[in-house]
């Protein structure tokens, strides 16, 4: 089973050349190759919650301090902790993995 990245799962069409770019923009977490592997994903894929410039119901989310409360709540947030199990990485180690990379 392949795992699904965010911007499948909620269909946001952020991702390059998806239906909202025009709108929207381009998700910052479909471009950030620093956390490419990640829980799994795809670039930012499964580790959204930690990366600056999401959208969340309509809404542009800021630093991951201020964001993350949402994110506990999410569905995504939640499929992607249970698929990873013991080996999912929390928006503080995601960070510091995104952070040490140049």
């Amino acid at each position: 089973m392949r795992l699904q990245n965010c911007w499948e799962y909620k269909k946001c069409g952020r991702e390059p050349d998806g239906h909202n770019t025009d709108e929207l923009g381009v998700c910052p977490a479909t471009v950030e190759e620093k956390a490419d592997g990640i829980n799994d994903g795809t670039n930012g894929g499964r580790a959204c919650w930690a990366i600056v410039g999401t959208i969340c119901k309509g809404t542009v989310q800021g630093t991951y301090a201020l964001k993350i409360l949402n994110c506990l709540k999410c569905d995504f947030y939640k499929k992607v902790l249970t698929e990873e199990s013991w080996g999912f990485k929390s928006g503080d180690e995601i960070l510091k993995i995104i952070n040490s990379k140049t």
